[in-house]
């Protein structure tokens, strides 16, 4: 198993998304530099999608700039479409994250395009991204199922991983944008998906919906992902999910893989601490076991 994972943190952009509470530019940027100073090095820093379908991310552009450049650390702005990625790479984002979907259900309410359409998306995103000299990696949404169409045969969300193969990307993430999937099945595609990508590395995804997300994460690491998404205090979650909550909790990622002495590179007394921030921040307890319980020993 591997001796270390990366995490993506992604508290900014899927945290922030579907919080009722409106935060502004200064503070986004201020919850950004609060995951710098705890090490993080990669950060989904704003979505570029219309402002109307998710008011949070309407100040994309105003976050990049008012954060600027940051030697060491990669900006990651979320595109669904090229719209999205030309207004992403005008911003000035150090890498385009692409999303496809692996039901037609969920394409269409999220995108407006069926499952085949959001891979075609997906790899010209990657395509632009590339031309303009910066990175992309695409994450295949609803892979473990889907909250309109049910389940989503593994086979399928193989047939996109397939296609995703060679087309450029940095990496391929699976997504459970609906918090369905249980270790077992985690298991079971992020081998397949690895055996079909390799050398190219596998991230994953996970929301709490059903209490599974640590669980799927420690699946997955022992099936061979590298790259973890997390958001501090497990905010957030998908604002098109009938009935969604949080993301997995940076912290409790952090204490499972301290614990499991798998390296990371964060300080997790210092994600705490933003944790309470932000439950300060939202007006409201975050999600997240640690921020409640602290580390062990204390």
């Amino acid at each position: 198993m591997t001796k270390s994972v990366e995490i993506v943190e992604v508290g900014p952009r899927d945290g922030l998304q579907n919080e009722k509470t409106l935060v502004s530019t200064q503070e986004k940027v201020a919850f950004i530099h609060r995951a710098i100073d705890a090490g993080a090095k990669r950060i989904e820093i704003a979505s570029f999608v219309h402002p109307k379908r998710v008011p949070q991310m309407a100040d994309a552009e105003d976050v990049v700039r008012e954060l600027g450049q940051i030697d060491g650390v990669t900006r990651i702005g979320l595109t669904l479409n090229k719209r999205g990625a030309l207004r992403a790479l005008e911003a000035g984002v150090d890498q385009l994250g692409a999303v496809c979907v692996a039901s037609d259900g969920f394409g269409l309410k999220n995108q407006n395009q069926t499952s085949a359409q959001t891979v075609e998306t997906a790899k010209e995103i990657v395509s632009l991204a590339r031309g303009e000299g910066r990175t992309a990696q695409v994450t295949i949404s609803t892979a473990f199922g889907c909250p309109f169409d049910g389940e989503v045969a593994q086979s399928h969300v193989l047939e996109i991983v397939n296609q995703l193969a060679d087309c450029g990307a940095s990496e391929v993430a699976l997504a459970d944008t609906i918090g369905v999937a249980v270790p077992a099945q985690v298991s079971r595609l992020v081998q397949e998906t690895k055996e079909i990508i390799a050398p190219i590395p596998v991230r994953v995804h996970f929301h709490n919906t059903r209490n599974m997300a640590i669980a799927n994460v420690w699946a997955a690491i022992e099936a061979g992902a590298t790259i973890i998404d997390s958001s501090i205090g497990g905010i957030g979650g998908c604002p098109f999910a009938p009935a969604a909550t949080g993301n997995v909790a940076t912290e409790d990622v952090l204490y499972l893989l301290n614990r499991s002495g798998i390296e990371h590179g964060l300080d997790l007394d210092r994600i705490i601490g933003t944790a309470k921030w932000l439950e300060t921040l939202l007006g409201a307890k975050v999600p997240s076991m640690l921020a409640a319980a602290g580390d062990f020993p204390c």
